[in-house]
């Protein structure tokens, strides 16, 4: 997955945090409200983001009168993950730099990865045992 560039990356910012905060999608006019205090961007400029990033398909967006409402395609989270994978891509050993990100993180964020492996290997383990029966 491509990257985004920096106003790309902010209108994003607005439609997470709005979504984390428990809001519906959000129109070029809403996000133009957010970044007002931030950014002097003019409303056709917050229009043409959204309609690319929409194209894109970091956005989903339907209509709603004339308007268009916008939502995140995916969690800031998967984005992430996402540019990690593609990151992974780019080398030529995926083993060696992914060991070697291990080996960079902290002791909470080795915890983390420990749990998501347990849970991983926990899903894995349900989905081979053979239920009597069936």
């Amino acid at each position: 997955m491509k990257g985004l560039g920096e106003l790309e990356r902010t209108v994003m910012e607005v439609l997470w945090a709005r979504e984390d905060a428990g809001g519906g999608a959000a129109t070029a006019r809403d996000v133009s409200r957010a970044l007002a205090g931030d950014r002097d961007l003019a409303h056709t400029t917050v229009m043409t983001v959204l309609d690319r990033l929409a194209k894109k398909g970091f956005l989903e967006r339907e209509r709603d009168g004339r308007a268009w409402r916008y939502r995140p395609a995916a969690s800031r989270e998967g984005y992430v993950a996402e540019l990690m994978l593609g990151a992974l891509d780019q080398t030529g050993d995926r083993d060696a730099a992914l060991a070697h990100f291990v080996r960079s993180v902290s002791q909470d964020e080795v915890a983390v990865l420990r749990q998501a492996l347990e849970e991983i290997n926990s899903i894995q383990l349900n989905r081979t045992r053979v239920e009597p029966g069936g």
